[in-house]
């Protein structure tokens, strides 16, 4: 029997009248990589924000591990949504030291994180000197300190070089033999394709397809119809 570390029932989300998200009900099974696709603006990471309590739902049920999510469930979930957190005046260690700091974890967690992401050789280089994909590794490392069992991240290539991709991309895949399951949003179809074992896709705050990553099948096509289709219904 498959078992789902995260499902959502419903959801939905309204900005001053307009609904942003649209009852959206996902599935996300344990030590898999998830992918969200969407366009810009789609409503990808207001779906990720309300998943991770940044923002509060206006309707609809999150249910995390079999139960309904609360607040404690954050001891279980690492994101990196946005812009990496860093301080920019420290170093990586340091970083990662603030982190361990507040929420109460042994320092030697901060070894074990570097070496995940391949961060340990930067010694007292700053983070603000780090290139892209260096500050994305270290937004995940701070996301992983907490030993998550979920891991969500919101269009973590952006502005990446191809090198910088594809170290990120050899990272994330090495998450489910970890026992971490990814939830990965981007708008990037040939990145996901490459990734992830099964897929959403949302367009206009609607859930237009979700499933496997079929051998063969043209993914462009199928984002692009449910686009369409989902234009149609809003009119």
């Amino acid at each position: 029997m498959e078992k789902y570390i995260l499902k959502t029932e419903n959801l939905c989300k309204n900005f001053k009248g307009q609904r942003a998200v649209n009852n959206i009900s996902l599935a996300i099974k344990e030590n898999s990589i998830y992918g969200l696709l969407g366009p810009n603006g789609a409503g990808k990471s207001t779906t990720l924000k309300m998943i991770t309590g940044m923002l509060h739902q206006t309707s609809g049920e999150i249910t995390f591990q079999g139960h309904p999510w609360s607040r404690k469930d954050l001891n279980d979930i690492g994101t990196l949504i946005e812009s990496p957190p860093l301080y920019e005046n420290l170093t990586a260690r340091e970083n990662l030291k603030v982190r361990t700091t507040l929420l109460g974890l042994k320092e030697f967690r901060i070894d074990e994180v570097l070496q995940t992401v391949d961060l340990t050789n930067t010694g007292k280089k700053r983070a603000g000197q780090f290139s892209m994909g260096m500050k994305q590794r270290l937004g995940i490392a701070i996301a992983l300190l907490n030993h998550p069992k979920l891991l969500i991240l919101d269009e973590p290539t952006n502005g990446l070089d191809p090198i910088g991709i594809q170290d990120l991309r050899t990272l994330i895949r090495s998450f489910p033999e970890q026992g971490i399951t990814v939830i990965l949003s981007s708008h990037i179809l040939s990145e996901v394709e490459l990734i992830a074992d099964h897929i959403g896709i949302i367009s206009n705050g609607i859930l237009g397809y979700e499933g496997k990553i079929n051998q063969g099948e043209d993914l462009e096509t199928l984002f692009m119809e449910v686009v369409k289709k989902s234009k149609r219904e809003m009119r």
